[in-house]
């Protein structure tokens, strides 16, 4: 698997030891992916922020949207507590409701106490229509159990894996790209993390370390001669994780710095691009919770968290690895064929010069 610093990519920051989501503790990844016949390019990636064994613990949580074509379930009851349970799924548009169904399904396998109160999991999508049949009911609910089960740690697998199989990203082929930064606090070291399901932007707008190499990458563009979406359009998620410990209003402010890391890779913005951000973190265990009381006795819960004026350098680690992140999606990629003969070429890997 070839990655953008693999290539001399000038990037900035310190990595955590994989420079993926998984370098933040505990945080497990899993996939399902679908390469069948000529139509089926697609499936599944599970992000489990506490892993299994914790899943019904409480993280810290915010989201942000740059453009809302798009969909990611949950947020309305992540808004109102701040507070995110469940593995989290991203996956094709039109497998939302297969992909909402199989965490409750996994959760009532696993936790059939948890599953008794209510589930309202986080699903969210990118459009995959180009090289798959996204109108096919392939998805099923046992993907998503699948790719839930398939999660752990260590070096996740980037490029065509999971929802990211049939993505696309500046013309090139897109999908799964995950990178870390560390971040000095006093005596204290935490890891941010990134996950991007990468499927927009325009050939043109391609940046990569500063450089408009779309420009001079202009030949082979499949998807701008022969195709009816407009260029640009597909979505693009992104999750930030992080073991620093911090409010959900803070979780909210890193979501909102994920743009200026996708600005770096020259994208602009599409209206025909869903752009949603879910920041979490897994410090505060045993705070946040909404579960049902169990006693008439007053409860009080705790929150440590970073001051407010100390942020920037967490701010920084989230706009230098979705760059980064991004940028793993397409050069971890080979071209690709898929429904009705669409064709999306890889980002040429060739040592970096600027």
């Amino acid at each position: 698997m070839t990655r953008a610093r693999d290539l001399g990519v000038p990037l900035p920051g310190r990595t955590g030891e994989h420079n993926a989501l998984t370098d933040v503790p505990g945080v497990e990844i899993g996939y399902t992916t679908l390469v069948e016949g000529e139509s089926v390019r697609t499936g599944v990636t599970a992000v489990l922020p506490r892993g299994r064994a914790d899943f019904a613990v409480p993280c810290a949580a915010g989201t942000y949207a740059l453009n809302g074509n798009g969909e990611m379930t949950g947020t309305a009851w992540l808004a109102e507590t701040g507070s995110l349970t469940l593995p989290v799924l991203i996956t094709s548009t039109h497998a939302v409701g297969a992909c909402h169904r199989g965490v409750i399904d996994w959760v009532v396998r696993e936790r059939p106490d948890v599953a008794a109160e209510w589930l309202l999991p986080v699903v969210a999508e990118t459009w995959d229509g180009y090289l798959n049949d996204s109108t096919a009911p392939t998805i099923h609910s046992g993907h998503a159990v699948a790719a839930i089960d398939a999660a752990g740690g260590g070096v996740p697998e980037e490029g065509s894996v999971g929802g990211g199989t049939g993505m696309t990203c500046y013309g090139f082929k897109g999908g799964t790209g995950t990178a870390s930064r560390l971040v000095s606090y006093g005596d204290d070291e935490y890891t941010v993390g990134v996950l991007v399901q990468a499927n927009f932007g325009s050939r043109h707008e391609l940046t990569v370390a500063g450089a408009r190499v779309g420009l001079e990458l202009s030949a082979d563009n499949p998807m701008e001669e022969a195709w009816s979406a407009p260029s640009g359009a597909g979505s693009v998620i992104v999750l930030v994780g992080t073991d620093a410990p911090l409010l959900p209003g803070q979780c909210t402010s890193l979501a909102r710095r994920v743009p200026l890391g996708l600005a770096r890779t020259g994208t602009t913005g599409s209206h025909f691009s869903g752009d949603l951000f879910l920041a979490f973190s897994t410090a505060n265990p045993g705070a946040l919770t909404s579960r049902f009381p169990r006693t008439t006795e007053a409860e009080y819960e705790n929150l440590r968290f970073v001051p407010w004026g100390r942020l920037d350098p967490f701010f920084e680690a989230v706009v230098q690895a979705t760059e980064e992140a991004v940028l793993n999606a397409l050069f971890a990629n080979e071209e690709m064929t898929g429904h009705r003969g669409h064709r999306v070429p890889a980002l040429p890997r060739t040592p970096w010069r600027p």
